[in-house]
């Protein structure tokens, strides 16, 4: 389910790995599970789902950017929301979504994309039985190692919305933003968020998957009363939500200092995320973070969700959680 693959009906491919056992389903697909074109896809499903999302929640995310950078004014997310109308009107509550859906829509291709990839390669480095016994592993390794190229690719976009959003009176699109960074520091502007990004966005992201599907496989073996393959697709996207959002609650705990320490850093010229870390302190990194919570919770339920979705929309496989091989059965027994 969600960002476990599958294959076509009776294929058993070589690149399967520990989802060999999934691949018997009375389902038709278009694609085989790992190819090329199944992977290319995925990827596409990321880029709706993450675009599509963060540019969905550009209010709250203004709101929350502006109350790490001045928290003297905006001490709370209804009063940040009343400052916001007040300095800006309803239209600037808008600021910052043209970088926001393009920088994420890239993210969410590489996120998902290759989360894929790195999922089908590192499996194929361990025998069954490991990669069972070691699926957490597995997927925090993927997640971390497409996280890294995600980030590359959202970085430049991000710190031109984090520009327009917090600094006043600086640029109000991002056709003027743009230019104008390139102009005042050069092609350092878009890049010196990378590394504050893989802080915030690695941890994030390993949480994000690992926790997703753990928590589906903890659902469909504890809550749902029946099995994945017996459940209606309005069923298994139900708990693909559920299990989103609670994957979203932890993601944005573990990532929210990071996230502070993104927010002063784009906004500020000359500035070092040390630097800020040390000017913020303990209490400073933490502000803005039930803010943050409700938006990552909505926006990581959601995010699986559609992907989810267009992964139904384009017949790709999607078996159940992971099941134990045989051979630990026996063991076991």
């Amino acid at each position: 389910m969600g960002a476990t693959g599958g294959y076509g009906a009776g294929q058993e491919s070589p690149r399967a790995g520990p989802w060999a056992a999934a691949a018997v389903e009375k389902h038709s697909y278009e694609y085989e599970y790992g190819s090329k074109k199944y992977l290319l896809l995925c990827g596409l499903g990321g880029m709706v789902s993450c675009g599509l999302t963060h540019t969905f929640i550009v209010p709250l995310d203004l709101v929350k950017c502006r109350m790490q950078v001045d928290p003297a004014r905006y001490k709370s997310i209804v009063g940040g929301f009343r400052v916001a109308l007040q300095d800006d009107g309803l239209r600037g509550l808008a600021r910052g979504w043209a970088p926001t859906f393009l920088g994420y829509s890239l993210q969410g291709f590489f996120k998902f994309g290759l989360y894929e990839v790195f999922k089908i390669r590192y499996a194929e480095l361990l025998s069954p039985e490991a990669a069972y016994t070691w699926r957490t592993g597995l997927y925090l390794a993927a997640s971390a190692s497409a996280e890294l190229f995600a980030d590359v690719a959202l970085a430049p976009m991000e710190a031109v919305k984090v520009r327009i959003q917090t600094q006043p009176g600086y640029a109000s699109t991002l056709r003027a933003a743009a230019p104008k960074m390139l102009g005042e520091e050069g092609l350092w502007a878009f890049y010196k968020g990378v590394s504050p990004l893989w802080m915030r966005q690695v941890p994030y992201t390993m949480m994000k998957f690992a926790c997703f599907e753990r928590t589906v496989e903890a659902l469909y073996k504890y809550v749902v009363p029946k099995p994945q393959s017996q459940c209606t697709k309005a069923e298994q996207l139900a708990v693909t939500f559920v299990a989103g959002y609670i994957a979203g609650v932890f993601c944005a705990i573990v990532s929210h200092p990071a996230d502070s320490v993104v927010s002063v850093l784009n906004k500020e010229k000359g500035s070092t995320a040390l630097g800020i870390l040390r000017r913020l302190g303990f209490a400073g990194v933490w502000k803005g973070l039930f803010a943050r919570i409700i938006m990552i919770g909505t926006l990581t339920a959601l995010q699986w969700f559609i992907y989810d979705s267009v992964k139904v929309y384009l017949k790709l496989p999607r078996p159940p959680p992971l099941q134990a091989p045989e051979s630990l059965k026996r063991q076991k027994n």
